[in-house]
């Protein structure tokens, strides 16, 4: 009587475990991968590779010119265009095997985000310094000048008043002293007497005499100073340039020709001077007593 149980209870286990088989074999490698993926490192693979390229990135952009990466950045639809990138064909396919790049120029371009950035070469660094130069000299130059002009005009002022006050002094003394004389004859002595002719032709302020043309031993003894001093500075500044780095070696160097050119002009006004004084007698024995006089 207990024999069909048994049966029935044997083959329903059978087909449970027919089925339920399967399954279960099914189950364990989805358990094992659930259980292993926070122990691998694919999280952080990603952006490591992408560092990677665009250090990559950054390299190769230095063999090209400064603003092609800046303008790439303003402009990422120039990524994807062949015939801009034709003249850079390192650049293109770089960018065929990487299509990341285009599709997020912001993080790859990052570098170059800021307008500042800009890898000028030696050429143009030499051209800012030298831009830089002329600048200080021609405020330099505009600063003197405008300094010598107010110098100037200072000192036409002060004379202007110290011939007006003279003037009126000699003015009021002249009153003074014709109003002393009772008659035209008493003035006309003292008028062709000589302290009555100097006292009537004085000026206010004495008047220079004609300057007579002497050997201009002076000019040729102040160019030659000069020309040595601006000589020798010329030189100094040749060793300098030569002992500094090319940016800089450059204007200096050029400022030192400058220089130095004119050293050898004052030398070469000053020969030619003393050679002309010779030739016209102005420099000779017979002129030894003769008051030099600096035209």
């Amino acid at each position: 009587m207990m024999s069909p149980p048994v049966t029935t209870i044997a083959a329903a286990a059978a087909a449970l475990f027919l089925v339920a088989g399967p399954a279960l074999a099914q189950t364990k490698p989805q358990s094992r991968e659930t259980v292993g993926a926070p122990a691998s490192p694919a999280g952080p693979a990603p952006t490591q590779a992408a560092d990677d390229t665009r250090e990559q990135l950054e390299r190769l952009l230095e063999q090209y010119p400064p603003s092609l990466p800046r303008v790439l950045r303003l402009d990422p639809t120039l990524l994807t265009d062949a015939t801009y990138l034709q003249p850079y064909p390192a650049l293109a396919a770089f960018l065929a095997q990487h299509p990341e790049i285009a599709h997020n120029p912001s993080f790859f371009f990052s570098r170059y985000q800021n307008d500042n950035f800009y890898r000028s070469d030696p050429q143009q660094r030499a051209a800012e310094l030298w831009r830089s130069t002329i600048e200080g000299f021609t405020i330099t130059a505009v600063m003197v000048a405008v300094a010598g002009a107010l110098a100037w005009l200072i000192k036409t002022l002060i004379d202007h008043r110290r011939w007006t006050r003279l003037s009126r002094v000699q003015t009021e003394v002249h009153n003074k002293l014709l109003d002393r004389f009772t008659s035209n004859e008493d003035l006309l002595a003292y008028i062709q007497t000589p302290a009555g002719r100097r006292f009537l032709e004085s000026a206010p302020i004495p008047t220079e005499s004609p300057r007579s043309i002497g050997a201009p031993l002076g000019r040729i003894l102040w160019s030659i100073q000069a020309g040595a001093v601006l000589t020798v500075a010329g030189l100094g500044l040749q060793v300098v340039s030569a002992r500094s780095i090319d940016e800089v070696a450059q204007p200096v160097s050029a400022v030192g020709i400058v220089v130095l050119a004119i050293g050898l002009g004052f030398g070469v006004s000053a020969l030619l001077a003393y050679v002309l004084s010779r030739r016209l007698g102005l420099v000779g024995p017979s002129t030894d007593t003769a008051p030099e006089t600096r035209g």
